[in-house]
Order: structure tokens, then C-alpha cells, then sequence
């Protein structure tokens, strides 16, 4: 089930990149975002209202720190996405600086979560990170027009993901990820809607091409890609959900290829087999400091259940 979990989860992820680049020559960044999250965020209201259940226990705070996690996990994130590759950074160079992450998150797990990561698992997490490289050097190295601090903007959105998955992962109330995603995407809608009326771009395109990338982003990325990272956080915990990032570059070269009729050569295979090793080896990795962590921190460290 964690496998076909985590397959479900890359192909979904992916398609983030893929449809970002759909939109890009429609409209702009902020424009596709309001229209991608507001109706979302009025039906999702409207669920929630005539189903109260999930909400019962939750206090002011808890939906506080939900909306902060929204503001980090989609509206930084996505934002800082979609902006650079209107600004001409490709898809698989801003897939290779979101890799960055599960090191960035493995080394930051032990000092403030205390799910330490055996040796095994960084071997797995430096793989990792070698196997995206090699799929996207070539392509960073080329000149696509986008100035160089445009490559800087996938970095803060990375930062701003790690932050979101250790503020829900440092949270003692668990939260339906049904509740949870009503508020991360009511947030997203106003901070997008808000952006986009004061920059004057609010009104969405005619063309039948926008449409078909919003209907893309809402059922796969958001949907898929954004509620199976946090089913999986819950069931693995931030190390394995985040070596599983290390999949996005390649599978995003691939579906590039296919989709784009973008160059996929030897390099891509290559890095998209190391990729697969990476996650091999973390999944298999030592999970001896996770019972201690289990043991020492009682029903506190133990995942959460999908659902209410």
C-alpha cells in the first residue's frame, strides 16, 4: 500500500511542474494561482460546513497553525515555482533545486524532531541528490534567457516547504486532512486573489488552454500531489516522504519529453535509476532511532490516522 502510495504521490507531485508550464504562456503566475485555489476554496468551504464533525475538537489556535502551514506549504511554495519558470528557469532546473530538500529536511529531522537518520539513509539521501543532478546539469548549465538570481526563487519556495513540513510535524493536535486542506486552501485563495487584484491581473483568460492547466493543477497537484505528501508525512514520517522528492527531476524530464518533445538522453536515465536507488536505500535504511523515538515520546510520536 506505501508503495503504491508513493508512486501515486510522484506522478501527482510531477504534474505540479508540467502544469505550472501549461499555464505560463496563458497567464501570469498569480492569476493562474487565484483561479487555481478560490473556487477550490468555496467548495471546500461549503463541504465543511454541512459537515461539521472534523471541526468539533479543533481550538482557534490549531486552525491558526494550519493556516500558517497553508501560507508556507502552498502559497510561498507554489508561488515561488510558478514565478520562475514564467521567468524562463525549465521545469526540470526548478524540480533539481526542490531535490535540495529531503537533505536539507534529513539534516534538520535529528536536532528538532528527533527522528534521527541512520547511515544508510544519508547514503540514500546524498544518492539522491546526485541522481538529480545528473538529470538536470546540463539543462541549469544552458542559457534560457532567465537571469541568474531567477534561479535563487526555487530555493526560498524549498525553504518555505521544509519549514511547513516541520511545523505540522512539531504539532501535538492532529488534524484531518480534510480540515487541514480546507484551510490551507482557503489561505491560498485569499493571499492569491489579493495578489492578483492589486497587480490588476485578476481576470482569468479566455482561452480554452488556461482552463485545461487549472483543471490539471486542482485534480492532480492539489488533490493528489498536496494531500498524499501529507498522508504520507503522517504514515512515514519527514525523511521518507522527502526522499521520495528525489524522484520529481527525473520523472519530470521524462514527462517533459513526452508531453513537450524536450530532450531526454542517457544522462536523464541515468540520474532517474540512481533516483529509484535513493529511495531504495532511505526505505531500507535503519529504523532503530525511529522505535526509540516512538518509545521515548509516547502517542505523541505516533502517525496520525487518514481521516477524522
Amino acid at each position: 500500500m506505501n508503495f503504491l502510495l508513493s508512486i501515486a504521490f510522484v506522478i501527482c507531485w510531477s504534474s505540479g511542474f508540467i502544469g505550472a508550464k501549461l499555464g505560463a504562456g496563458s497567464a501570469s503566475a498569480v492569476t493562474i494561482l487565484m483561479w487555481r485555489f478560490l473556487p477550490l476554496a468555496v467548495i471546500l468551504i461549503v463541504i465543511a460546513t454541512v459537515s461539521r464533525t472534523s471541526w468539533r475538537d479543533l481550538a482557534v489556535r490549531d486552525v491558526a497553525r494550519q493556516a500558517m502551514i497553508g501560507v508556507l506549504s502552498q502559497s510561498g511554495y507554489l508561488l515561488t515555482v510558478y514565478y520562475a519558470i514564467q521567468l524562463g528557469v525549465s521545469s526540470g532546473t526548478t524540480a533539481l533545486i526542490d531535490g535540495v530538500q529531503p537533505l536539507v529536511a534529513g539534516a534538520l529531522a535529528g536536532p528538532l524532531l528527533r527522528q534521527y537518520v541512520s547511515r544508510k539513509q544519508w547514503l540514500g539521501l546524498c544518492l539522491g541528490v546526485s541522481g538529480v543532478a545528473i538529470v538536470t546539469m546540463a539543462d541549469a548549465a544552458a542559457d534560457t534567457g532567465a537571469a541568474w538570481w531567477a534561479y535563487l526563487i526555487p530555493f526560498l519556495g524549498m525553504f518555505s516547504l521544509v519549514a511547513a513540513t516541520f511545523l505540522e510535524s512539531r504539532s501535538r493536535v492532529r488534524v484531518a486532512p480534510a480540515v487541514s486542506l480546507t484551510v490551507h486552501c482557503a489561505t491560498s485563495a485569499v493571499i492569491f486573489t489579493a495578489l492578483a487584484v492589486s497587480a490588476g491581473v485578476a481576470e482569468p483568460p479566455a482561452e480554452l488552454s488556461f482552463w485545461a492547466a487549472i483543471t490539471w493543477l486542482v485534480a492532480l497537484s492539489t488533490f493528489g500531489g498536496y494531500g498524499l505528501y501529507w498522508l504520507i508525512l503522517r504514515r512515514s514520517g519527514v525523511t521518507k516522504v522527502n526522499t521520495l522528492m528525489f524522484l520529481m527531476a527525473p520523472v519530470t524530464a521524462v514527462w517533459g519529453a513526452l508531453m513537450f518533445g524536450e530532450p531526454f538522453g542517457p544522462h536523464t536515465a541515468f540520474g532517474l535509476a540512481v533516483g529509484l536507488a535513493a529511495v531504495v536505500i532511505v526505505h531500507r535504511g535503519d529504523t532503530s532511532s525511529t522505535r526509540v523515538h516512538v518509545r521515548d515520546t509516547g502517542e505523541a510520536a505516533r502517525p496520525a490516522k487518514y481521516g477524522a
